[in-house]
């Protein structure tokens, strides 16, 4: 029986999930937007039901989980919304703005006994955790430094887009930023030191250098909104790991050492992580092991202290 799901939202990254997750044993029961035109024009496309409210449509009658592709301004309105009406919740990376907001929303999925994970979905792949599974066995001995690029041509959008509004956090480091911080404290976890320095532009962040330490292992990560890159390389005393591809349907990982050479050939895309999240809700879990609350609190806790020293604040923060 298809896993079916409540729409909170109905732009473009609502569109870029439908097509890949209707693939597969999933289908949009209902859809509620702001924007009443693109949520019809979406219902209408996978045969949804649409609704004028946010809470009409999270109580349509068989719905399995809520999926929120909002702003990420709104995502703690509308997650703790359906989790107060018992619905689980698989919610936008990033989940909300700041570390207060991760705590509100881990508070919100205990108190109600629901289900609840961030939509990180390049933790959701056989590819990173291919990675992850090379890098903590000792493959390539003790871990001493790792480079990781992500740019993204956001500036190319118009200034109308919410990835160029500081009225709905946009910018790097929530929008592209947050995946390498994610990969190296999936890899890493808690850094004994963060830093970071960034430039600033009409309200947002479009390019950030941001350094974390473990130890002796140094993670440089690279991302910005004027540019188009991603790579990955890590490095250790026995040998290393690389990614062509880092997160946008990430396909191939390559392991190094002076005996040997390892390719793993998989796939990065939204149908799996939507299938681990079924599987999970079905099986009564209340997170995710792939991306627990904690990994979400983490990282939102390092991209706090980046703004912190970037000097960036969004309008509603003054």
């Amino acid at each position: 029986m298809a896993f079916q799901w409540v729409y909170i939202g109905s732009g473009h990254i609502a569109e870029k999930t439908a097509a890949d997750v209707t693939r597969g044993e999933h289908r949009i029961a209902a859809v509620f937007g702001r924007n009443k035109e693109t949520a019809a024009a979406l219902a209408q496309k996978y045969g949804a039901a649409v609704y004028d409210t946010a809470e009409d449509a999270i109580r349509h009658p068989g719905a399995d989980a809520v999926y929120i592709a909002t702003p990420h301004t709104s995502h703690v309105e509308y997650a703790c919304l359906a989790m107060r009406l018992g619905k689980p919740v698989l919610c936008e990376k990033p989940v909300g703005v700041t570390e207060a907001d991760v705590r509100t929303l881990i508070a919100c999925a205990k108190e109600h006994d629901v289900y609840f994970a961030e939509a990180m979905w390049t933790w959701f792949s056989d590819v990173a955790q291919t990675v992850k599974r090379w890098v903590q066995s000792g493959r390539i001995g003790t871990p001493t430094h790792a480079e990781l690029y992500y740019y993204f041509p956001g500036l190319m959008k118009p200034r109308t887009s919410r990835v160029r509004k500081p009225e709905t956090a946009g910018g790097s480091l929530l929008d592209v930023g947050i995946y390498p911080i994610t990969y190296c404290y999936n890899l890493f976890g808690v850094p004994d030191e963060i830093r970071c320095d960034g430039t600033i532009k009409d309200g947002i962040d479009i390019e950030e250098h941001v350094t974390l330490r473990y130890g002796a292992l140094t993670c440089e990560l690279h991302s910005g909104l004027n540019n188009l890159r991603e790579s990955c390389l890590v490095e250790g005393t026995k040998g290393t790991v690389s990614l062509p591809v880092l997160f946008h349907v990430a396909s191939k990982a390559t392991l190094k050492t002076e005996t040997e050479k390892e390719v793993f050939r998989g796939k990065t895309d939204y149908l799996t992580q939507f299938d681990h999240v079924a599987a999970d809700i079905r099986a009564g879990r209340k997170e995710s092991a792939l991306v627990p609350h904690e990994a979400t609190l983490q990282c939102m806790r390092i991209m706090d202290e980046c703004r912190r020293q970037m000097g960036l604040r969004y309008p509603f923060e003054e």
